[in-house]
């Protein structure tokens, strides 16, 4: 089970001033926009007895602190992040064994890291029943553990070599900011809250707020880790930044049929050659939704 280590707790709860990082709203893909990325002066009436956390307690208790420079407890992530490769590749170190990982839950994957429905998909999802134990992927520190519109009952961990493991769509969650978790610890249950249409988790891998595809790194089935390390280069970095710009381009060209009298989804399926079903995912109905005259629907 998660532990709860006090010191960074009192951090995640807004005890502590840092370095104030900022954040952008996100784009058309999965995830609507975040809050601010501010952090709270420490209080000044505090007692003169009391312990002072400074930047060499950051350094030592919180995962990847050198790196990011901050500890957010509210934004998810900065899809525009200023962050940049200090070199042409860095190399991730993963674990000392194919095993050192936890497959976050049993599901198969029903859909891949990339473009869907004209936007950008920055994770896998794995099918799951609602109640499902979900678990952590690797040791770390929570950093996130909240409610989204997008993605529902959300948890974000740091992990110590750098990467964020993100977990949507959860029923429940069961850890907090500052809990100290280890590698298959549950941190939730399954779900299909936030912008979901059925029971799944949306899981996703990142670095310095940068998108990696999970399937890169890890080999859902046969749960294991595909290597004992990943390299990072700026050349994916960029080709990221292509697919995030494609992705909001696309989202900006949406197109839409108003519905008139005898339209039907099956006649709108056959004139724009799309599937009823993904019809029906991407306008939030099911196959057997009243059409009504004058409603604007999504084909693209």
């Amino acid at each position: 089970m998660a532990q709860r280590n006090t010191t960074a707790f009192a951090l995640a709860t807004g005890m502590l001033c840092l370095v104030q990082a900022h954040a952008q709203s996100d784009g058309p893909s999965i995830g609507g926009p975040e809050g601010l990325d501010i952090y709270d002066e420490l209080t000044e009436n505090a007692p003169l007895s009391s312990a002072v956390w400074d930047v060499n307690d950051s350094l030592t208790h919180i995962p990847g602190y050198d790196m990011y420079c901050h500890w957010n407890t509210d934004v998810l992530f900065n899809r525009d992040s200023g962050h940049q490769l200090g070199h042409d590749s860095v190399r991730i170190e993963l674990g000392q064994h194919l095993c050192d990982i936890a497959i976050p839950c049993d599901g198969k994957q029903t859909s891949p890291y990339g473009m869907r429905h004209g936007r950008m998909h920055y994770g896998l999802d794995l099918d799951l029943e609602t109640g499902d134990p979900v678990m952590a992927a690797f040791d770390g520190m929570v950093r996130i553990s909240k409610y989204n519109k997008s993605f529902g009952n959300v948890v974000v961990i740091r992990h110590y070599n750098g990467l964020e493991t993100l977990y949507a769509h959860l029923s429940k969650r069961k850890v907090e900011p500052g809990d100290v978790i280890m590698a298959g610890d549950t941190l939730g249950l399954g779900g299909n809250t936030g912008r979901s249409y059925g029971s799944h988790l949306h899981f996703e891998v990142r670095f310095l707020d940068q998108p990696i595809d999970p399937s890169l790194v890890v080999d859902i089935d046969n749960g294991s880790l595909k290597s004992l390390h990943f390299d990072l280069h700026k050349g994916s970095v960029a080709s990221m930044a292509a697919a995030q710009a494609e992705s909001r381009s696309k989202g900006a060209t949406r197109k839409y049929h108003v519905i008139r009298s005898g339209d039907t989804l099956y006649g709108l399926s056959r004139k724009y050659g799309v599937r009823v079903r993904d019809l029906c995912r991407i306008n939030g109905i099911s196959e057997r939704s009243t059409l009504s005259i004058g409603q604007r629907l999504r084909y693209n």
